[in-house]
């Protein structure tokens, strides 16, 4: 990933703010990333976390501010950023096997009216692979598990071969083995020079598997080097009054400054 300029953020938030009707969602964000990482979106719920991602995608308008990847607007950098939504969005009914889906991956560097064909294939096999499904090609999407399912969006999204991964939620609802599943994937892009943004709920993984955080309560409370953030005064301003929250994010802090 070479951005044109060498000291343009990678992704940068300017004043975003976004609003449902009169109520603020997500107030003035200003947030840069500038390198590749394993970036987490970490606060409570109804904190805008998974707002703040929709409003960078354009998925919900934003009543100020701006969001720009590589320097650039999304319009501009699309087949560069990818995505993977939370379950619950998907209509998972649809008639369409595993393949299918991970196939609308390629889609967006294919152009108008052509075709999947076969180097198309190779790279959807190769990133259901990757996820641990090879053997899943074609079951229908809806006969999977929630684990099941949440990896075959992360193959899609490979399959897109991207430079951004943006993710909602994507431990939500999903089985301990997909979960680790997921987070081998996300470090192995980080390692091959990819950017990695998650909106997460789980408070101990955060703790294990971030570079770089930032505590999100409607406003940008705090942001920075994992273990340099979630400290207890900046936990205290994000959770305030959630004390299991906080005693839970304490033990994961811990345990963390144990590992090498």
């Amino acid at each position: 990933m070479n951005p044109s300029v060498a000291h343009v953020p990678i992704v940068e938030f300017h004043d975003v703010t976004v609003a449902y009707g009169r109520r603020p969602v997500v107030w003035n964000v200003d947030l840069a990333i500038d390198a590749p990482c394993l970036f987490g979106i970490i606060g409570p719920n109804g904190a805008g976390k998974s707002t703040l991602l929709k409003a960078a995608l354009g998925l919900v308008p934003m009543v100020g501010g701006s969001v720009r990847f590589f320097g650039a607007p999304l319009d501009r950098v699309r087949s560069r950023v990818g995505y993977v939504p939370q379950r619950e969005t998907v209509d998972w009914d649809f008639p369409v096997n595993v393949m299918d889906v991970v196939l609308m991956g390629t889609y967006g560097r294919l152009g108008w009216f052509r075709r999947p064909g076969g180097h198309e294939r190779r790279l959807a096999a190769e990133s259901l692979d990757r996820v641990g499904l090879a053997d899943m090609a074609a079951r229908q999407i809806g006969k999977l598990s929630g684990g099941q399912q949440q990896r075959v969006f992360l193959a899609r999204a490979l399959a897109q071969q991207a430079d951004i991964y943006l993710l909602d939620e994507p431990m939500a609802g999903v089985d301990v083995r997909s979960q680790e599943s997921i987070f081998r994937v996300l470090a192995e892009l980080k390692r091959e020079g990819r950017l990695v943004i998650v909106v997460h709920h789980d408070l101990r993984t955060a703790a294990q598997w971030f570079d770089r955080v930032a505590l999100v309560d409607r406003r940008l409370v705090a942001t920075g080097p994992t273990a340099a953030t979630l400290t207890p005064e900046n936990l205290h301003r994000t959770y305030a009054g959630q004390i299991e929250v906080l005693d839970e994010l304490a033990r994961a802090i811990a345990a963390r400054g144990r590992t090498p």
